[in-house]
């Protein structure tokens, strides 16, 4: 989630997260269509595009809409697609696809209008991609992800804190941290609660990380050789914190679909 510059919206989930739970909330009967993509796009001004695929998806008999978080290097939850696909995701850092179809949206997040009048817009293209047996997917273990993301968590952090940088102190990136923090997760009700706080500790990483690699952040570090190594380490652990955001939010759609009949606690 990290790009060096930080910029304040309405939630910190990654939008694919967001479409991935309330879409399955929708094909699951809670709520209409219409109504998960409002629940997506709180911060969004205009969305175009391919969304209405879901409705079409629904229809084939799909259950569940999934996500990854994919970067370069790092395909961890992709499903198998063509060129174009990883392209895209991977520059989007994210996309949803539905496994028995084998099919993917992926966004393309802009801003428009004129200075100091900007809004948001999100694209969503489709692609094809192979399917995905569900049963490699019900593997999935909430407390193996829980104890995975605290190991690496721990690991990176304990490296960042033996470099000679404390770009914290005498900044704001403390208090905008913890603004961050308090807001809502627009998360829907009845997620497993493990996947939950996986969810949300994950984003609270991702918003440090991404508050850390900023430049302003980054130019109050001492030394140049200092301040790349630790930009390697945060980049690591904003990785780590997709890796796990986007496997939890996989199992908690899954809940939510049905698909996890021996899977209830975990």
């Amino acid at each position: 989630m990290a790009n060096g510059t930080y910029h304040e919206s309405v939630s910190v989930l990654p939008v694919c997260v967001r479409l991935s739970l309330w879409a399955t909330t929708a094909y699951a009967g809670q709520r209409t269509i219409e109504e998960a993509l409002d629940r997506t796009h709180p911060d969004i001004d205009h969305v175009a595009g391919d969304i209405d695929r879901l409705s079409l998806w629904r229809d084939l008999g799909e259950r569940a809409v999934l996500v990854a978080l994919p970067r370069p290097g790092n395909l961890a939850g992709m499903p198998h697609g063509s060129a174009e696909l990883i392209a895209a995701a991977t520059d989007a850092g994210e996309c949803v696809y539905v496994p028995g179809i084998g099919a993917a949206l992926v966004p393309t997040i802009e801003s428009f209008g004129p200075a100091g009048d900007q809004g948001t817009r999100v694209t969503w293209s489709v692609y094809n991609c192979e399917p995905v047996p569900t049963h490699a997917l019900e593997a999935l273990s909430l407390s193996e992800i829980e104890q995975e993301f605290r190991q690496e968590l721990l690991e990176h952090t304990r490296v960042i804190e033996g470099l000679d940088a404390k770009p914290w102190v005498g900044s704001p990136f403390r208090s905008m941290a913890d603004g961050l923090s308090n807001r809502q997760w627009g998360l829907p009700d009845g997620l497993p609660p493990r996947a939950a706080k996986i969810i949300t500790m994950a984003a609270l990483v991702s918003v440090a990380t991404e508050l850390g690699l900023s430049d302003q952040a980054q130019s109050q570090v001492l030394t140049s050789t200092v301040a790349e190594r630790r930009r390697i380490e945060l980049t690591r652990l904003d990785a780590s914190a997709d890796s796990a955001m986007a496997a939890a939010a996989t199992v908690a759609a899954l809940s939510i679909a049905g698909l996890r009949p021996s899977h209830r606690k975990v």
